[in-house]
C-alpha cells in the first residue's frame, strides 16, 4: 500500500510539474472546459466543481485510505454536471424542433392570407416561438439592411438546425426562382420534423428505462459497500492491499465502461446540416431576377425528399 501511495503522489507531482512547463510555453495538455463539463458549462462551475471533486476525493481518502476509490469518487464529481447538461441538451433540441415547426406552418398561414413571402417572415418574426425569439429577431433587424436571400443565409447561420436548413433553403430558392406551390412543400417540411420529434420521443422513452436500470445498479452497489463498510469491514480489508487495490481499479474500469457505453447509447444522432451548393443565378431570358451568389434547391427536390 505504501508503495501505491508513493506511486500516486509522485504521478500527481509529475503532472502538476508537466503543467507548469506546459504554462510557461505557453501550451495547452488538458482538454478545455466545455470538453470534459459540457458546452453550456461556465468557467465559474467548472472550477466549482473541480473543487468539489478534489474535496470529496480527499475526504474519501481519509475515510477509507484506498487511493482508488478516492480517484473514483473525485472522477464521478467532475462528470456528474456533464450527465445533466446532456439531457438538458437532448430536451433543447427536441423543443427547437417543434419551434422550427411551428414558425414555418406560421410562414405557410401567412402565405395562405395572400401576404408576400417577405411580408409572411416578417409578420412570423412578431409571433415567433420563445425558443427561437432571439434569432428570429436578428433575421427581422437583418431584412431591413440586408436582401431577403442573405437574410436568410444568416438566418441558417443562426439556428444551426438540419431542419431549419430545410426551410431556410426552400425559402431561399423560393425568393430567387420565384418557386410555385411553396405552401404545401412547407407544410410537409414542418410534418416531417414534427415526425422526427415525435420518433425522438419514443426512442428517448426507452433510453430513459435504461438510465433507469443503471442508476439503481449504481446506488444499490454503492449503498451494499456502504453497509459492508460500516456493519462488516473485515470483509473489506482485502482491499487495504496493492492487490485488492489493483483488482478495485478492475472493477472501477468496469463501471467507467458502462457509463461510457451508455453514454454513447444516449446521444441524438443529429443529421448533417443540409446547405447547398453557392453559385452565381444566371437570369432567365424574359424573366428579371438578377445575378448573384445564393443557394438555389430545385423546390421538387425538397418536396419528393419528405
Amino acid at each position: 500500500m505504501n508503495l501505491l501511495i508513493a506511486a500516486t503522489i509522485g504521478a500527481i507531482a509529475g503532472l502538476g510539474l508537466l503543467l507548469i512547463i506546459s504554462g510557461i510555453r505557453g501550451r495547452q495538455i488538458l482538454p478545455p472546459a466545455e470538453a470534459v463539463f459540457g458546452s453550456q458549462t461556465s468557467q465559474e462551475m467548472a472550477l466549482a466543481v473541480s473543487a468539489g471533486a478534489l474535496g470529496i476525493g480527499v475526504l474519501v481518502y481519509l475515510v477509507t485510505n484506498w487511493p482508488v476509490a478516492a480517484v473514483g469518487a473525485a472522477v464521478a464529481t467532475l462528470l456528474t454536471p456533464r450527465g445533466f447538461l446532456a439531457r438538458r441538451d437532448q430536451v433543447s433540441y427536441v423543443e427547437r424542433t417543434n419551434a422550427i415547426a411551428s414558425w414555418t406552418e406560421m410562414i405557410r398561414d401567412n402565405m395562405a392570407g395572400a401576404a408576400g413571402l417577405e411580408q409572411a417572415l416578417q409578420a412570423s418574426v412578431q409571433v415567433a416561438p420563445e425558443v427561437l425569439s432571439e434569432e428570429l429577431q436578428r433575421f427581422g433587424r437583418n431584412l431591413d439592411r440586408m436582401s431577403l436571400v442573405d437574410s436568410l443565409h444568416t438566418l441558417g447561420d443562426d439556428l444551426q438546425h438540419p431542419s431549419a436548413d430545410l426551410v431556410v433553403a426552400a425559402l431561399a430558392n423560393a425568393a430567387v426562382m420565384e418557386a410555385r406551390e411553396l405552401g404545401p412543400l412547407l407544410g410537409r417540411l414542418a410534418d416531417a420534423t414534427r415526425a422526427d420529434t415525435r420518433m425522438r420521443e419514443r426512442v428517448e422513452v426507452g433510453r430513459a428505462r435504461i438510465r433507469t436500470s443503471a442508476r439503481i445498479v449504481v446506488v444499490t452497489t454503492v449503498v451494499t459497500i456502504l453497509v459492508l463498510w460500516i456493519f462488516a469491514g473485515d470483509i473489506l480489508s482485502a482491499y487495504d492491499s496493492l492487490s485488492g487495490q489493483i483488482w478495485m481499479c478492475v472493477v472501477a474500469l468496469v463501471f467507467v465502461a458502462g457509463g461510457i457505453a451508455l453514454h454513447q447509447f444516449s446521444q441524438f444522432d443529429v443529421p448533417d446540416r443540409f446547405t447547398a451548393r453557392r453559385r452565381p443565378v444566371r437570369p432567365l431570358e424574359g424573366v428579371g431576377v438578377a445575378a448573384s451568389n445564393v443557394d438555389v434547391v430545385p423546390a421538387h427536390s425538397l418536396g419528393s425528399s419528405l
